[in-house]
């Protein structure tokens, strides 16, 4: 019966493998294949920067935690993560586009930095690097965590092979098609993510009574709808939620400005004008987006309150079983499997990119960078490619465990780059005292307090408790200013590069 669901799904992994080998034709230099020759235009690179940030904690996570506990986790995460995507377009997007040439045709996020502050010695570049592949393998075993329990959850198939087809598809397109492939693949990943989402929306209110009934099952709830406490699934009562955790969830927003795979998505627009239209473009999606994944949770909660399957980590199934569950009779089913290739575009459409700026990162950065650098182009592919799947099976690896928490993996890895990375871009792009010794010291502590807060501090609860981006992005913004004043002025040749930058922005 659930075949036509399989066929769907199989033909949506076999076009994005398509795309692949078409772009492959076009990927010639490493610049072709790490920023697509900054010639996207303004669609691609709004959706390919937002799909590669929406991985499939939108479609699992996100309304899982709603399903849960209400609004008021999930409600002040997503909106942190709409004020952030704004303030990101608003401010970063095209004074890193200019930025990044002035800094010696930077391609690469670590090639920036140590361009920008003249690190000779690639040490900033270098511990860029081993930053991404730390965060980035998390980050890419969460979408393959969720591969794997979408086969198992609808078909009944092993979580673990299925996950390893998954992954064996997202490695194929991406070290075939390079950045052209992953971004356009993105487009159409977008797309059909908010294909996806809307719809199960819209059948899921009508079938729970309309939106009045929906409302209605959750104020019955104790604290589904308040702003300051979550409703416990556990004792069923509410839970006060407090200051400190409502900054955690707003706190989401400051990761946009350390994300590797955004960030280089501004890099490659071929127009610095086009960001603009860009951003419109981005700020609907990511508004429909969120908006509509925090009430699909609301709406499973009123449809299938006390399913057994859907406790504990189960929760984040709920976008799968109302999507098997709510369409049974009322449309084909290889419609069924289109809407659930969302949760596969929204992982892949992540996947690819983590894995591209990974690769980028060990082929460039520190391959070439310090090891060997007389490198032709052909070799720096195949170094990229080879990084590829190394990191894909190192990600493997650790989903294994079929009781992976989606928002957990994904929570650590947003942490880590939103405190290594986040402030640094900022002081770089905003600030001219800023110097090498600084920014080593933001990057290494903001990316050490998001690896042991968790297990330290964050254990003790109260105001330790705090979601860990939040004390790191501090950490790391306060050493920077610090470190850069007491250490040597920038360079006159740093100087000049911010003005000349600076300039191209105003």
């Amino acid at each position: 019966m659930k075949l036509p669901i399989l066929i769907a799904m199989v033909l949506y992994m076999a076009m994005v493998i398509w795309i692949g080998v078409i772009y492959s034709k076009k990927t010639k230099t490493s610049e072709d294949y790490f920023l697509g020759g900054r010639g996207l235009g303004p669609w691609v690179t709004a959706m390919s920067a937002e799909a590669s940030d929406m991985s499939s904690w939108l479609l699992m996570g996100l309304p899982g935690l709603a399903y849960a506990t209400g609004f008021s986790q999930a409600g002040w995460t997503a909106i942190g993560l709409i004020l952030g995507t704004y303030l990101n377009w608003k401010i970063v997007a095209k004074r890193l586009r200019h930025y990044t040439e002035v800094a010696d045709n930077a391609i690469t996020v670590p090639d920036f930095f140590s361009n920008r502050f003249k690190d000779d010695k690639k040490i900033l570049s270098s511990i860029s690097a081993i930053m991404i592949l730390i965060f980035f393998t998390v980050y890419t075993a969460s979408g393959f965590a969720a591969c794997g329990t979408l086969f198992n959850s609808v078909f009944g198939l092993n979580y673990q092979k299925s996950m390893i087809v998954c992954a064996i598809v997202i490695v194929l397109y991406t070290s075939m098609g390079g950045f052209l492939a992953a971004s356009t693949t993105d487009l159409i990943q977008g797309l059909l993510m908010s294909f996806a989402i809307v719809i199960v929306l819209i059948v899921g209110v009508v079938n729970a009574g309309g939106v009045a009934n929906v409302i209605a099952h959750g104020q019955a709830m104790e604290g589904f709808f308040d702003v300051m406490k979550y409703h416990d699934p556990a004792t069923g009562g509410a839970v006060s939620q407090g200051v400190i955790p409502i900054l955690s969830g707003l706190a989401w927003g400051l990761g946009y400005f350390g994300m590797p795979h955004i960030l280089v998505r501004f890099m490659a627009i071929r127009d610095p004008q086009e960001v603009k239209k860009s951003r419109n473009i981005a700020m609907i999606w990511v508004l429909i987006s969120l908006s509509v994944a925090v009430c699909i949770g609301f709406t499973g909660a009123a449809l299938y309150p006390n399913v057994a399957e859907l406790a504990g980590n189960g929760n984040q199934r709920i976008f799968i079983y109302m999507t098997t569950h709510l369409f049974k009779g009322l449309i084909p089913l290889f419609m069924a499997g289109v809407i659930l290739s969302g949760i596969l575009a929204a992982t892949m459409s992540t996947s690819d990119s983590q894995l591209l700026i990974a690769s980028s990162c060990v082929s460039k950065n520190l391959f070439q960078g310090l090891f060997k650098k007389e490198m032709s182009e052909e070799k720096v592919l195949l170094v990229s490619r080879i990084t590829t799947i190394v990191i894909a099976l190192i990600g493997i690896f650790i989903a294994m465990d079929e009781n992976s928490s989606v928002f957990g993996l994904v929570e650590n890895a947003w942490a880590g780059f939103g405190g290594a990375f986040g402030p640094l871009t900022l002081f770089a792009l905003f600030w001219k005292r800023t110097n090498l010794k600084g920014a080593i010291a933001g990057m290494l502590s903001g990316g050490i307090i998001a690896l042991v807060w968790p297990v330290t501090l964050g254990k003790l609860g109260g105001i330790f408790g705090i979601y860990c981006l939040l004390p790191a992005f501090i950490v790391s913004s306060i050493l920077i200013i610090v470190v850069s004043l007491c250490t040597e002025k920038p360079s006159d040749v740093m100087v000049k590069e911010f003005e000349e930058a600076k300039s191209l922005n105003d």
